[in-house]
């Protein structure tokens, strides 16, 4: 699949994209791409943000790619079984945070636990680090397994967020390009 033959949805987590963030710039820099928008990002609402998210899908116009961060990892994956059925082609899936076991998470975030378990019904990869404050490495792991999504060890790469040092992240445009072109 090609870039431009799909709509690329990018899904930030908790507190959103700020300036200088990778999915800002990703959205920004492609005329296919737009920042699924909540009502609050520092206060997020789990059935909202799936909620928001499902629409997004459905209003699409063409073949859906989501590129998700964070929070809008959990989200997406529990908003998946919503989807139009074939409408989502794939998801790029970034760091995600493990809202059932990571100590001191704010309780708006908690509470998007459980996180679903069921295979995905579309391709996706997901992108974890060995270092990332939110998630252990093995735990990312068995999730990926669980969603049948490709891992990707991105190293020492805390949280692939502006705080670990991933401005524009050319590596993971390129891991989108190559993750497109075998859909």
């Amino acid at each position: 699949m090609k870039l431009a033959d799909c709509d690329i949805l990018i899904l930030p987590g908790y507190a959103g994209s700020e300036d200088g963030h990778w999915q800002a710039g990703w959205a920004a820099r492609m005329a296919n791409a737009r920042i699924v928008e909540q009502d609050d990002w520092h206060h997020p609402e789990a059935g909202s943000w799936r909620a928001r998210i499902v629409e997004a899908v459905e209003a699409a116009a063409r073949p859906v790619i989501l590129i998700a961060h964070s929070l809008g990892v959990v989200a997406s994956v529990q908003a998946a079984p919503a989807f139009p059925e074939g409408k989502v082609r794939g998801a790029l899936l970034v760091a995600f945070p493990d809202v059932e076991q990571t100590p001191n998470l704010p309780s708006s975030v908690t509470d998007f636990a459980p996180v679903p378990r069921d295979p995905l019904p579309f391709p996706s990869l997901l992108v974890a680090s060995r270092n990332d404050p939110y998630c252990a490495y093995d735990r990312a792991e068995d999730f990926a397994y669980s969603w049948g999504a490709a891992l990707v060890d991105a190293g020492e790469s805390g949280h692939i967020n502006v705080a670990s040092g991933h401005g524009p992240w050319p590596e993971g445009l390129m891991r989108l390009a190559g993750f497109l072109k075998g859909l």
